[in-house]
């Protein structure tokens, strides 16, 4: 192998290890924890994923498709759907949420219900899951600042 292609391939190594090993928050007992701060980025991954509805839907209505903006309104809509469900599984599901705290069942099904519409976000260009999905994180929020930790 020639020098330059050892210098390609190892910049590949380094930036697949870089992006893959970058979690959303630790799993180490670190306490530092903003949980006001999550419910506010899960609030702004909803928006942003309906921004990218809209603006799908807009394309698709023109006569003359811009297929390449088309691919990066979905890839956004699809990225942050992946994020809004990694802050639910990784940081609440895993991290906040205990087993004895109060409306634990409440809460993981509220949870629960944010996976699977933003599930339905990546699938479809359906709006009323976004507001769906506003309801259901005031809920969320509801119980977990209320409700008790």
């Amino acid at each position: 192998m020639d020098k330059r292609s050892l210098q390609i391939l190892s910049a590949v190594f380094i930036i697949f290890f870089t992006v893959s090993s970058a979690p959303a928050h630790c799993e180490i007992p670190c306490g530092i924890y903003n949980d006001g701060m999550r419910i506010n980025m899960m609030a702004e991954h909803i928006k942003t994923i309906e921004k990218s509805m809209v603006q799908i839907q807009k394309l698709t209505s023109n006569k003359e498709m811009d297929y390449n903006q088309m691919t990066r309104w979905v890839i956004n809509k699809e990225r942050h759907a992946d994020e809004l469900q990694e802050i639910v599984t990784q940081y609440f599901m895993t991290q906040r949420i205990k087993p004895d705290v109060k409306e634990y069942s409440k809460k993981l099904i509220s949870l629960h219900k944010i996976l699977i519409f933003a599930m339905k976000c990546k699938q479809t260009t359906d709006l009323s899951h976004i507001s769906t999905l506003m309801n259901l994180l005031k809920e969320f929020r509801g119980l977990y600042f209320e409700g008790g930790n």
